[in-house]
């Protein structure tokens, strides 16, 4: 059944029903709906950050993208309207796409819409929330959002939902404009809000972490570190073109002199982000499956237990760094 919000008016005494919309008033998507919720993403829960709008993807613009504390990227589709079923395709073709997408990208998007980094948003919007423990972008969730939802759509997403566990809901706002000019937003969604929630609580993944440095022969160390240093990742050439020649060069180098080694390197927005870099490079070398990177880097944990500081090349392994570097 269509879910359906009504309001009434109490005006002298009785009760009078309001019956308008966004479209009866010429309200638009972007430059009103939208805005709305960008600027007050409670509306679409609790746990929800925007982190980009209008971003554009393999299939077009997807109108705002959001972040949940678990690291959890969120598509939010909107229609000033009814929900056809249709957005659920578009939704889920959206979705596919932005599962792809690596930190890097993701930071992208967050420092064009908020100018901040990915990690100094996080911590701002979710306290005691940083990268490192965090899986970014492991699940994708979507949320539809518009004033009426068609029965076929509000069928797909129940089944989808509970009978799948998928990340998808949709949410049925209602505007009034009173006799008085004021304009009011309502809101229901047809998964409830707590069932939502304690799901992907439940689908909330953990990356396994790990000090314990590997004990791998030097050839197929070797083999090993060219093939991580070969891959088209953002972190893994900063540690390859920055990291590793301070550490050979200066010996133990504390995190504020990486800092500063990546301004001199010219990474692009060094000066703002150089903390950010820092944690990808501390997240990509604590990843228990990267112990092989544990085998030439040491580092301590000299000022709290979850901030890696002092690197330093392992002593036997500085020859096989240079050789990495110089290649």
């Amino acid at each position: 059944m269509t879910t359906e919000i009504k309001t009434w008016e109490i005006i002298k005494g009785e009760l009078c029903e309001v019956k308008n919309d966004l479209v009866a008033e010429g309200r638009t998507e972007p430059y009103d709906l939208e805005e709305w919720i960008a600027s007050k993403p409670e509306i679409l829960g609790a746990d929800i950050a925007i982190i980009g709008r209008q971003v554009t993807t393999r299939s077009g613009s997807l109108d705002l993208l959001g972040i949940d504390r678990n690291g959890n990227t969120v598509i939010v589709e909107l229609k000033r309207d009814k929900l056809p079923r249709e957005a659920l395709a578009q939704s889920i073709d959206y979705a596919a796409n932005v599962a792809e997408w690596d930190i890097d990208k993701i930071n992208e998007i967050s420092l064009k819409y908020t100018e901040k980094s990915l990690e100094d948003f996080l911590s701002e919007e979710f306290d005691e929330k940083t990268i490192e423990n965090l899986n970014i972008n492991q699940t994708q969730r979507i949320l539809l959002v518009g004033f009426s939802i068609e029965d076929s759509l509000n069928r797909m997403v129940a089944w989808l939902s509970n009978n799948f566990s998928v990340n998808v809901n949709a949410i049925v706002l209602h505007y009034v404009k009173t006799s008085s000019g004021t304009e009011l937003l309502s809101r229901t969604t047809i998964i409830p809000e707590e069932i939502e929630r304690e799901r992907v609580r439940t689908k909330k993944f953990s990356i396994p972490m790990s000090d314990e440095p590997g004990n791998y022969d030097e050839t197929e160390l070797k083999d090993m570190l060219e093939n991580y240093f070969s891959q088209n990742l953002k972190s893994s050439r900063r540690i390859k073109d920055v990291l590793l020649p301070v550490c050979l060069k200066k010996g133990v180098v504390t995190r504020e002199k990486l800092k500063k080694a990546f301004v001199e390197y010219k990474e692009p927005n060094a000066e703002k982000n150089a903390g950010y870099f820092m944690s990808l490079i501390s997240l990509q070398i604590g990843m228990k499956k990267n112990d092989f990177l544990r085998q030439i880097i040491a580092y301590e944990y000299p000022n709290n237990p979850w901030e890696k500081d002092n690197y330093q090349i392992r002593e036997g392994y500085e020859q096989l760094v240079k050789e990495l570097i110089e290649n």
